[in-house]
């Protein structure tokens, strides 16, 4: 993967947590391509993050202020997750995914992670909607988007995707 000029962007923050950009460095190590770094998780990363990793070694431009973050717990300075915006937007829409290692999960890191990336997507001029698809059998997911205050809604049938429920936030 190729390294950018650009500077890196500004981590975003909430109490218990810091979303900052991956480095090129850190997707070549949960490629398996790298030193794995001292500050992840014992269970980071989950096997979404290695999918994560390798869309962001396709797509460089997703490690941009728009992109994909990793969630670091403020705490213990440990990597516990990743969280991430499809970026570009499609008509003010925009796809958010997320997700919180086992050894850290019923601790609501996920629904304020996403608080605060939908908060961060909703202020860029021109988004007016985040989005996410769930897997209705998912409960632990679902929990995640209605505490970070989506609601459900029914999109059209030819904007759905296989067997998932999706819920959306959208700017007052």
């Amino acid at each position: 993967m190729s390294s950018s000029a650009s500077p890196s962007p500004a981590p975003l923050t909430s109490e218990r947590l810091l979303l900052r950009p991956w480095t090129p460095a850190e997707v070549a190590a949960v490629l398996g391509e790298g030193v794995r770094p001292a500050r992840w998780a014992a269970d980071f990363p989950a096997e979404g993050d290695r999918v994560i990793a390798g869309l962001l070694d396709q797509q460089p431009a997703w490690l941009g202020e728009y992109g994909h973050r990793l969630i670091v717990e403020r705490a213990s300075g440990l990597v516990v997750g990743s969280i991430g915006l499809f970026w570009p937007p499609r008509d003010g829409v925009v796809e958010i995914g997320y997700g919180v290692v086992p050894s850290r999960r019923g601790r609501g890191y996920a629904a304020e992670a996403t608080r605060v990336l939908a908060g961060f997507a909703l202020a860029v001029p021109g988004v007016h909607t985040v989005v996410a698809d769930v897997e209705p059998s998912n409960s632990a997911s679902v929990r995640v988007v209605e505490k970070a205050g989506f609601e459900r809604f029914e999109p059209a049938a030819a904007d759905t995707e296989g067997n998932v429920v999706r819920f959306r936030l959208t700017s007052r």
